[in-house]
């Protein structure tokens, strides 16, 4: 081959290789902004929540099993059209005052209610654990 030919293939392959290494750095940045974009979504919906339906709502009975996680009581508040995102109740509960005091049992909650009132519903109040305390 020539000299010259020699020079335009090294040429060609510099430049293929820089194209694929701005093609990676703009798909990472595409990447990045996404994940960016749906976190800070995800925290602002934690902090800014609001009830499934306004006004009166619909009362909804729901048993919660003994021992059942925060994830678990979203799941299936979830499924009972009480939340709108297990994982942003679990995250919420372990934000809140509530956190590990959530207790099973079958409760009446509203769809009009936020996630931190049902947790209150869910919670026994310091009255509660007390008379628990004294009878046990």
């Amino acid at each position: 081959m020539l000299p010259g030919g020699i020079r335009i293939k090294n040429v060609i392959m510099t430049f293929l290789g820089m194209l694929v290494r701005i093609l990676i750095v703009l798909l990472a940045l595409y990447y990045i902004y996404k994940l960016a974009f749906v976190a800070y979504d995800f925290g602002f919906k934690v902090f800014t929540e609001e009830a499934v339906s306004e006004g009166d709502g619909l009362e909804v009975v729901v048993h919660i099993p003994e021992g059942a996680s925060a994830m678990e009581i979203g799941e299936i508040l979830e499924e009972r059209g009480l939340v709108d995102d297990r994982r942003l109740f679990f995250v919420r509960s372990l934000l809140s005052a509530y956190r590990g005091k959530l207790r099973g049992g079958t409760y009446t909650l509203n769809t009009s209610m936020k996630s931190e009132d049902m947790m209150k519903v869910m919670s026994p109040s310091d009255d509660e654990d007390s008379e628990k305390s004294d009878d046990g």
